[in-house]
This record gives structure tokens, sequence and C-alpha cells, in this order.
């Protein structure tokens, strides 16, 4: 190596890249001169540089071609620690990024900081994000993965069979595939508009909270049946296509990974590809067909219901494995009570409630729900100023038929007393909340409101105990290292009382379980289960040879 000693200056080093980067003009003189590589497509660098390579860029490429030298640029905001300080040495904030990807990866680093803030904003950086990252959005495709591969490799599907038309498939796979293209849409214009944040977090909430924590949880049963029906077969196609398709797109945050699950769903199921890498395959198209928004809103009914009802079970501490009686939910319009009426059973088997009660005006009802509304400062603030204290109180006197009329259009006119006239409230304006009432509980959310009856007699009580059974016996079959197909025999030792209880829901638990045989005897085993209730029962369980 020898020193150059021609150098102007660095900074018109690093400003002459976009030519300097082609040996221009030694080489690759067309590709200046006819602008099929100039001005450069994109570039990034630490908000620090806006007055040194951003300027020299643009000085030098103005003063030799009388153009701009980048098309597109991300100015790079700082790392800080997750105090907001900037890292230093005096004190001692540091963090080493040599040991962080050691202990977490290049991926779950990447995508952390990528998901966490927009690149052009400070990020607060927290190793223990990093870890959330890695339980939350690669575990998650990891479980998923293997759940595929698990009843795959069972029923021996290999991905050869011929590929099951979108509109024959079961609406629950329709729902996720149009899901997933409304997503690609929305990650692909993120991608072009450099805002790769808002690319992450649609990948990652698409992963877990919609394929994951919602079209595999509901498609379970479809996958622990028997024999590969066609239903079967679109839950199988249905979940390779997402996994696939998450895969190409999250590849340019995580690289490594999402090309280690491309190519292990390529080479384990046998998916059609030549493919070597997910980083050569083709961007995936939008199949706007496969876009139902009408399904998409309806299911997204379900989830909401379903969550806040979830939600004041866990506020009671009630088990969702206890079945209840009943829920109401009063409807705004006509077509919330027929999306309601649609996802009906699903919402019902999510929850395990028996009935839903839909509650339209003016019907009688045992239950009067009362509703409280409240302005919320913060967002009445920035948009009405000095009116925000009149405006607070007069929402505060609406009455219920007023507040029915904000949820249903998502705005109202109020005639605050300062004398300026009406002014059009939103409903992210006020905070909306609900009274319980003696054996229900009440929750309202996003403009949709429920209420849940509580109340226990001795059939759903039993219903509860037999429920909780299945899941002791489901968690000691895979302790004792049981195959999820083979059939078992439980002998069970109880008090009278949860004998009877269980007497009474003895097919569903032979059926759940996989029992051939559950009897009632002096047990062997020391493995007493202990149910919610307090109630004890000792059980064995022993494989069935056919």
């Amino acid at each position: 190596m020898r020193r150059e000693s021609d150098l102007i200056d660095v900074w018109f080093d690093s400003g002459s890249m976009p030519y300097a980067q082609w040996h221009y003009p030694f080489e690759n003189k067309e590709k200046i001169d006819q602008g099929t590589a100039f001005p450069a497509d994109f570039i990034a660098e630490g908000v620090d540089q806006t007055r040194g390579w951003f300027f020299t860029l643009h000085a030098i490429a103005t003063m030799v071609f009388d153009s701009v030298a980048y098309k597109s640029v991300i100015s790079n905001g700082l790392v800080l620690d997750k105090n907001g300080l900037k890292m230093s040495k005096r004190l001692g904030n540091g963090v080493d990024p040599f040991a962080t990807l050691e202990q977490y990866g290049p991926d779950a680093t990447r995508w952390y900081m990528i998901s966490n803030a927009q690149p052009w904003d400070n990020l607060k950086f927290d190793e223990n994000g990093i870890g959330e990252v890695q339980r939350k959005f690669f575990g998650t495709l990891h479980n998923t993965y293997n759940f595929l591969v698990l009843y795959a490799n069972i029923d021996g599907y290999n991905g050869s069979e011929d590929a099951i038309v979108y509109e024959q498939r079961p609406e629950i796979d329709r729902w996720v595939l149009s899901r997933l293209h409304s997503m690609i849409a929305e990650v692909d214009q993120a991608y072009q508009d450099l805002e790769p944040t808002k690319a992450a977090r649609a990948i990652q909430s698409f992963t877990i909270d919609e394929l994951s924590n919602w079209h595999v949880r509901l498609s379970r049963r479809r996958f622990w049946k028997g024999e590969l029906t066609e239903d079967k077969m679109s839950a199988y196609q249905t979940l390779v296509e997402c996994l696939q398709t998450v895969a190409i797109l999250g590849s340019p945050i995580a690289p490594f990974y999402l090309d280690r699950l491309f190519r292990d769903l390529q080479e384990g199921l046998g998916q059609a590809s030549d493919m070597e890498s997910v980083h050569l395959a083709t961007f995936p198209a939008v199949k706007t067909a496969w876009i139902d928004l009408e399904l998409e809103a309806r299911m997204a009914l379900a989830q909401q219901l379903s969550s806040q009802v979830l939600s004041l079970r866990k506020r009671e501490k009630l088990r969702v494995r206890q079945p209840l009686r009943r829920i109401l939910v009063p409807v705004l319009n006509e077509d919330m009570e027929r999306r309601m009426r649609a996802v009906e059973p699903l919402i019902l088997s999510e929850v395990n409630v028996k009935e839903l009660q839909i509650l339209r005006d003016g019907a009688e009802s045992d239950v009067t729900i009362v509703k409280r509304i409240k302005a919320d400062f913060k967002q009445l603030g920035p948009r009405f100023g000095q009116r925000m204290k009149a405006l607070a109180a007069a929402v505060g006197t609406m009455d219920a038929e007023a507040i029915q009329q904000l949820e249903s259009n998502g705005s109202i006119d109020v005639h605050p007393a300062d004398g300026l006239g009406p002014a059009e409230v939103l409903l992210s304006d006020v905070e909306i909340a609900t009274e319980d009432i003696p054996g229900w509980l009440v929750s309202s959310a996003a403009g949709v409101t429920v209420a849940l009856d509580i109340v226990l007699d001795d059939v759903l009580r039993s219903e509860g105990t037999a429920r909780e059974l299945v899941n002791r016996i489901q968690t000691m079959r895979k302790e004792s290292g049981f195959e999820v197909t083979d059939r078992i025999e439980v002998q069970l030792k109880a008090e009278k009382a949860i004998q009877q209880a269980i007497a009474s829901n003895m097919d569903y638990i032979r059926a759940e379980t996989l029992a051939d045989e559950i009897h009632w005897s002096e047990v062997d085993s020391k493995e007493e289960v202990i149910l919610d209730d307090g109630q004890s029962i000792w059980m064995t369980l022993k494989k069935v040879n056919r």
C-alpha cells in the first residue's frame, strides 16, 4: 500500500460517492452521463452530517453536473441509552455492540432498532427490548413453523397437492389471506416511502395478532383431525403461504433468520421453487381480488368483542375454561348486528360463553346498561385551546341518546355555554365508561359495549371442572412424552362431587384427550392435580397399544 498524495479533502472524496463508486470517468462513463446510475437512489447518515457529507454531495454534483446528487435521504437519529441520555465513557452507559450481537444475534437486534423508532428519531436503546422482540416476534414465528411441521409430518403433507382455490377455502382462511394481502400493500408502500419502521410493525402485528393468536389458534382443531380432508389441506396451504410471505416481506430487516425460515419451508414442505435464498425471491404481488374488507370488518369486530370479554374474565379472575351463560351487546346499527350474527359462533367459542344476546334500540331486556362520558383533555386541548373547559362541561351533560349517536356516527355537535357556537366532538375526544350491574360485568371500548353474565349454576360449574380436567390430562400427556396421536387410558380418584361433574361430561373429556377408557379406582400414582377451585384429583395415564 502507498499513500495517495493528490488529496483535496476527505469531504471531497466522500462527496464524490455517486460517481467514485463507479470509477467514473475511467469506467462506466455511460452510467453517469446517461443518468442510469445517477443521481444516487438513496443515502443515509447521522444527523450531524447535514453540514458535512450531505452538503458536499450536492455542492460537487451541482458544480460538475448541474444536478442533485441523490434522490432520497434519511438523516439518522442518535442511539441513546434507555433513559434518553447520550452514551459516553464518563457516564458508563455505553453498550458494546459486539457483545449485544453475540448475545441476541443480528436479526433480533436489527428488528428491535428498526421497529422501535423511526430511523430519523433518536432511539432509546434498551437490551430488554431485544429480548422481548426475540420472544414475541421471532419466538412466535418459530413456534408457528414448528406447529406446522409437527402436523404436516403426521399427515404426510408435503405441499405437492393442487392448491385449493381461494373461493373454496373456509372463511377463516379467506380472512387471513385478505389480511395478508392488505398487509403486503401496506408494507410495500412503507418500503417505497423509506419507512421501514412502519413495515416492521405491520409485519410483526400480522404475525403475532392475526396469524398466530387468531388464525392458527382458531384452526387448531382442523389440524387435529385424523384424515387429510380438503378443509385441513386448506389450513396447511394457507399457513404455508402466510409464513412464506412473511419471510419475504421481513427479509430486508432480518436477513438471516427469515432466509432460514424461507429455505426450511421450501425444503421441508416441498414448495415448488428454484430459489436458493429468500433474497432472490420476487416481492409478493397484491391480489386485490383476495382482499375482502367486509370480511375483515366483521372479523375485527369478533376480535374486539372477544378481547373485551376476556379482559372482563381476567378482571374477575374467571378462567376461560369456565363456561359462562351469556353476553349482551347493544348494537349501534344494522351493519353491526349483521356482522355480529355472522361471527357469533366464533365469538362464543373463543370466550366460552353459551349465548350472545344482541340488544337493539327500544328492545326489552332484563339488563340496563348505564354509560358515563367525560372529555379527554389531551385530545380536546390541542384542537380547541381555551374552549376546552366549556366543551368538557358540555360533553359531561350528554344523555344516553347523545352518547349512542356519538358512538354510531363517530362524531356529534355539542353546544358549549361559551356563546361561540357549536363544536364537533369526535369519538376519540372522549372516554366512555360503563357501570357494572349486579351479576354482570360491563366494558366499553372503541364504540363497542358488552355485558358479561358471571352468575354460575351447577351445570356450568360441572362443565368448568371437566374442561379443567382436560387441560391437566393434556399437560400430563405432554410431560409423559406421549405422541399427539397416542390413545390413552385414564385412572382417576376424587371426591364424589367431582365424580358427578366429570360423569356428566364424559364424552367431551374422552374426545378431547383421546382417552379410550376413563374409570375410577385407587390409583397407584401420587400425582395430585389441584383444580382452580381448590379440589383435588389423583390420576394416572397409560398408553393404549392397538
